[in-house]
C-alpha cells in the first residue's frame, strides 16, 4: 500500500535527530510494546506498507539478518534491513537496497517518530493517562519503519535489539516469518539468568500464522530447545530445525549436548565442504532444505558464518514459500558484507575487528582464529576493550591464552570497563598485558608503531571505534 505521513513533520537535520535520540537515552529500556504500537498507528501505519521478517538470538542474528536481506534482494525484492547497534554512524542501522539510508532520510524518519510520540502522549495526558516513556530504540524502530515505507520497499528484515517479547521490532504488524539463531548468557539482568529464561523471551516472536526457523544454537541443551518447541505447539507453528551434518561445523554455536533428531519435524541442514585456510579465504558449504539442495555456496568468511548463511537460506525460502534461484543465491551470499564480524579493516599491517562481546561469541570467534592461525605465537597482538556490564572474567578467561601479546584499552562508551580494571583481569588470568591505554586511539597507534598485526575485539563498541579510525 502507498504510505503517507498523516501530519506535518519538522525538517530536522541529522544532528538534530541524533540530539533527540540522545535525549531519550535516560529512559533506558522499557519492557512494553504499547508505546511503539500507538506510535505506528499515529504515524499512519508504516509497518503495513511492506512485509517483515524478524530475527532474534544472542549471537549470529546480525549476520543472519544481513544474509537474509541479501538473499531476498537477489530474488528481486526491494529489501530493507534494520540492525543494531551501528559500528560508526547511526544511520547504518537502516539500510535500503544494501546501503545505509541517507542522513536526510534518517533524520526525517526520527522526526516523524518523535512527532508521533508527542501526539500520542499529548492525547494520553488529555485523558489523565500517564505519558509513555519513549526510549531511543522506540524512536529508532518507528523511524526506520517510516523510512522504509517512504522508500517503497517490498520486505524488511528486522533484527531484534534485545530479547523478543518486548522488543520494539515486535510491534510491527506485518511479520510473516521469524528465526531464532541461538541463545547465550547475555543481558541477564533484563532477560533472565538462565538459558531457558532467555529462550522464553526470544521464543515470544514465534506466533500463529508465521513461519519459523530454529537455528543451530537453539538445539542444545534439551531444556532450552523445549522452550522453543513448546511455544511452537502453543501457537500452532511447525518450525524448521536447522542442523549441521557434521557437529564440528557448528563449533562454538552449540552448547554441550547432542541435538535430538525430532524426526516428526521438518529439517534444513548444511555441510561445510571447504574451510578457509587464511584470513579472507573461502568458506564453501552445501545447504539442504525441504525444497532444494544448494551446492557450493561460498563466502569469504570464517567457518562460523556457515550456520548463519544456512539459517538465512531456510528463512528466505520459508518467507517466499518456494526454492531460491541458485545462481542468485551464490552471488548474494559471496557479496554480502558483515561489518564488524571477522572484518579486515586494514591489510598492512593487518587490523581485524570482531564484535564478539560475551563468552559464547568469543568462543565462536576463537574457533575461526585457530583455523587460520594454529600457532598462538604467530597470531597478531590482541587489542581488547570490554563493557563493564558484561561477563568480563568469562571473556578474558577465553582470550588470555589465545594471543601472544595483549594491549588493554577503554572505549568511549559510558558502560566501558576502565582499561586498568581490564588489565587486572588479564593478570588474574595469567597474562601480563603489553600495555594499558586509556583510549582505543592510543592502543591502535601503539600497536601500529610497533609494526605489529592487530586483532581488536571485546565489544561492539571496540569494533566500531577501530573501524572508525581506519575508515
Amino acid at each position: 500500500m502507498a504510505y503517507e505521513v498523516p501530519f506535518s513533520v519538522p525538517a530536522w537535520t541529522y544532528d538534530q535527530a541524533l540530539g533527540r535520540l540522545h535525549q531519550a537515552l535516560h529512559f533506558g529500556i522499557q519492557p512494553m510494546l504499547e508505546s511503539v504500537e500507538d506510535m505506528l498507528v499515529e504515524a499512519g501505519d508504516p509497518d503495513l506498507a511492506f512485509d517483515c521478517v524478524q530475527i532474534a538470538g544472542t549471537n549470529g542474528k546480525t549476520s543472519t539478518a544481513r544474509y537474509t536481506a541479501a538473499i531476498l534482494a537477489g530474488e528481486g525484492l526491494r529489501t530493507a534491513l534494520y540492525t543494531s547497534p551501528e559500528l560508526v554512524d547511526m544511520n547504518e542501522r537502516m539500510e535500503v537496497a544494501g546501503a545505509p539510508v541517507s542522513r536526510e532520510s534518517f533524520a526525517r524518519g526520527i522526526a516523524v517518530a518523535a512527532t508521533a510520540a508527542e501526539r500520542v502522549n499529548a492525547r494520553r495526558s488529555a485523558i489523565g493517562a500517564r505519558p509513555y516513556d519513549i526510549t531511543e530504540f522506540d524512536l529508532l524502530t518507528v523511524g526506520a519503519l517510516v523510512a522504509f515505507a517512504e522508500a517503497g520497499v517490498d520486505v524488511c528484515v528486522l533484527e531484534c535489539g534485545m530479547g523478543g517479547r518486548w522488543d520494539a521490532t515486535s510491534a510491527a504488524r506485518s511479520i510473516r516469518s521469524v528465526a531464532v539463531t541461538g541463545i547465550g548468557l547475555d543481558h541477564m539482568r533484563i532477560l533472565g539468568d538462565t538459558l531457558e529464561k532467555i529462550a522464553g523471551e526470544k521464543a515470544a516472536i514465534i506466533k500463529r500464522g508465521r513461519t519459523c526457523v530454529l537455528g543451530v544454537g537453539t538445539a542444545t541443551p534439551d531444556t532450552m530447545e523445549d522452550v522453543f518447541l513448546e511455544q511452537c505447539v502453543r501457537e500452532g507453528v511447525t518450525p524448521t530445525l536447522l542442523r549441521p551434518d557434521n557437529l564440528d561445523d557448528a563449533a562454538g554455536e552449540l552448547h554441550p549436548g547432542v541435538p535430538r533428531a525430532h524426526e516428526d519435524l521438518p529439517h534444513a541442514s548444511y555441510l561445510v565442504t571447504r574451510r578457509p585456510g587464511r584470513i579472507g579465504g573461502a568458506l564453501v558449504l552445501d545447504v539442504q532444505t525441504l525444497r532444494a539442495t544448494y551446492r557450493e555456496v561460498a563466502a569469504l568468511k570464517p567457518t562460523y558464518q556457515a550456520a548463519n548463511v544456512a539459517c538465512a537460506v531456510a528463512l528466505a525460502e520459508d518467507y517466499l514459500g518456494r526454492p531460491l534461484d541458485e545462481r542468485a543465491l551464490a552471488d548474494s551470499v559471496v557479496s554480502c558484507p558483515t561489518p564488524g564480524r571477522f572484518d579486515v579493516r586494514r591489510a598492512d599491517p593487518l587490523v581485524l575487528v570482531d564484535a564478539c562481546h560475551n563468552p559464547q561469541s568469543v568462543e565462536t570467534f576463537l574457533t575461526a582464529v585457530r583455523q587460520v592461525h594454529a600457532d598462538v605465537c604467530s597470531r597478531p597482538t590482541l587489542l581488547c576493550a570490554v563493557l563493564a556490564d558484561k561477563d568480563v572474567e568469562g571473556i578474558v578467561g577465553l582470550l588470555a591464552p589465545e594471543f601472544p601479546r595483549v594491549v588493554c584499552a577503554q572505549t568511549s562508551s559510558p558502560r566501558a570497563l576502565a582499561a586498568g580494571e581490564l588489565a587486572r583481569a588479564f593478570e588474574r588470568a595469567g597474562v601480563e598485558p603489553l600495555a594499558t591505554c586509556p583510549t582505543i586511539t592510543e592502543a591502535l597507534a601503539l600497536i601500529t608503531a610497533r609494526g605489529e598485526e592487530c586483532v581488536a575485539c571485546g565489544s561492539i563498541t571496540t569494533a566500531g571505534e577501530v573501524s572508525a579510525l581506519l575508515s
